[in-house]
């Protein structure tokens, strides 16, 4: 594609700003740094271990100062799935520097989660379901699924679409593609889009071990977490969010904004399988890469890389890898996957993934996959391993297969006249 618009007129959609809390950091180029170097964040936490959880590690947001964020009146109303997301949103808002004026209801806001106010819906029947009539007032703004997206819009006063997405392990990514579609078919001019979950509870982890979904190697919390290799035995919970400001690139361009690069493609299928695996043919999830794909107007030969979404479980990795073979016809590119290093945020994933993939795509970097020392999965899908690997400057697909078999696939590609590459 050249110009400002896509083949029919639509404007080009492009990322002008990324805002992260993740565990792997709190900026882009922190969680970057720690791809680079494979350094997995999965540690033991104290709180896990007191209640006695069977699983009692996860990957956790490093400690920061919500008060350059977050009023203490507001931080009362608001529960972590909130604080993290708002937080990321105002990065991104900052970074992306957009003009003052802009008509309020051309500027959206898309939000993904996979569950919610569920942490905070524990915690206050935990501490208050023998005493309802002492129920905080608070409750029912920091339990709505909806707060995190509602609670961005009120804070910038944007009028146009606020939605939420619920699509399991695919709510970021579903988020960031939906508001990419609103941009191209008119509706918004701005979106602000992204994920964010914050899963690590009494009750949210020891449901996810009861269904061994989770990894137990307890003794190696920092190895557990190993997507594609031959021993993996289940992912590790993580909490975070990202959050990316899109807009047209004729808008973006006019007013001399820094372009990350674009949103090209995107596509969402479902298995119609399993309510928590995947089907094993990876039919349904090698349609959504290739729809995506077409969606860009491009090939599979086209895509330089994959970020997969690599849960590190034997099902996800397994069905995954047959979907991306399926895809190119045996001619995988590179592969990498970022749960290796930050864990699994849920409806977070999706959208730190496509952040994560851009920048890379940009700077010509595949990362290797932490943990991974290899096996067949690794092998059909070409994973990196060891070290980084250098790629060409060129389109990126990024994956995210939630429960329920909800597939969502984002095509990215770098504007390489518009981001200056760092060495890596």
């Amino acid at each position: 594609m050249t110009g400002d618009h896509r083949p029919g007129g639509q404007p080009r959609v492009v990322v002008t700003g990324i805002g992260v809390k993740s565990p792997a950091g709190n900026g882009i180029e922190e969680v970057y740094a720690a791809l680079l170097a494979a350094r997995s964040t999965a540690a033991v936490v104290p709180r896990l271990v007191e209640q006695g959880v069977p699983v009692q590690f996860a990957c956790l947001v490093p400690p920061f100062d919500t008060t350059a964020y977050i009023s203490r009146r507001e931080a009362r109303q608001i529960d972590r799935t909130t604080e993290l997301v708002l937080c990321a949103a105002v990065d991104a808002l900052r970074e992306a520097a957009l003009p003052d004026g802009l008509p309020p209801d051309r500027v959206g806001v898309q939000i993904g989660t996979g569950v919610g106010g569920l942490p905070s819906m524990e915690a206050t029947a935990l501490d208050h379901g023998a005493k309802p009539m002492g129920m905080p007032v608070h409750t029912v703004p920091r339990t709505m699924a909806n707060s995190p997206a509602c609670r961005i819009a009120m804070r910038y006063g944007f009028q146009g679409t606020c939605m939420t997405y619920s699509t399991a392990c695919a709510s970021g990514t579903t988020a960031i593609g939906e508001a990419a579609r609103r941009i191209r078919h008119g509706e918004l001019d701005v979106a602000v889009a992204g994920g964010v979950d914050a899963p690590v509870t009494t009750i949210i982890v020891s449901s996810f071990a009861r269904l061994r979904a989770l990894s137990t190697r307890h003794s190696a919390p920092g190895l557990a977490s190993r997507p594609f290799d031959a021993d993996r035995d289940g992912f590790v919970m993580g909490e975070g969010a990202a959050v990316l400001v899109l807009e047209r690139m004729d808008a973006a361009r006019a007013r001399g904004a820094r372009i990350y690069g674009e949103v090209t493609g995107y596509a969402a299928t479902c298995d119609a399988f399993h309510i928590v695996a995947p089907h094993a043919d990876g039919e349904a999830a090698s349609r959504c890469m290739t729809l995506a794909v077409a969606d860009a107007g491009l090939s599979p030969a086209d895509i330089g890389h994959i970020n997969a979404h690599g849960t590190s479980t034997v099902l996800n990795d397994r069905a995954e890898a047959t979907a991306i073979d399926r895809c190119f016809g045996g001619q995988s590119p590179p592969v990498t996957a970022v749960k290796g290093v930050t864990g699994h945020l849920v409806g977070g994933s999706g959208a730190l993934e496509a952040a994560l993939a851009l920048v890379c795509a940009a700077r010509g970097v595949v990362p290797p996959v932490a943990n991974l020392a290899g096996g067949p999965e690794a092998a059909l899908v070409d994973a990196v391993i060891g070290e980084p690997r250098a790629v060409a400057h060129t389109h990126v697909l990024s994956n995210s297969f939630g429960f329920g078999g909800q597939n969502a696939c984002l095509v990215l590609t770098p504007t390489r006249d518009e981001l200056p590459c760092e060495p890596w």
